[in-house]
């Protein structure tokens, strides 16, 4: 008998059915939950991707210059312009 006598060496402490349940549900919701992490993280990168290629099309095309049409005088301009 090479081991010593002790209450930790002849009782091995068991964890509780309530514990052991907990610990069952606490590694499944952080499964879950890292499952969940991972795909957004995926999403973000591929919509970022997405928007990066977007924008840079956008600055290789110039925009038309957009011609604005002139604004009727309003009636209170054209009493005073006179």
């Amino acid at each position: 008998m090479s081991r010593s006598i002790t209450e930790h060496a002849l009782f091995k402490p068991r964890a509780s059915k309530a514990e052991t349940k907990a610990d069952i549900t606490d590694h499944a919701a952080r499964a879950i939950i890292g499952d969940e992490a991972a795909r957004r993280e995926a999403k973000t990168a591929k919509l970022r991707q997405a928007r990066l290629e977007n924008e840079a099309k956008q600055a290789t095309v110039p925009a038309p210059a957009r011609l604005r049409p002139k604004k009727a005088a309003s009636a209170r301009q054209q009493r005073f312009s006179a």
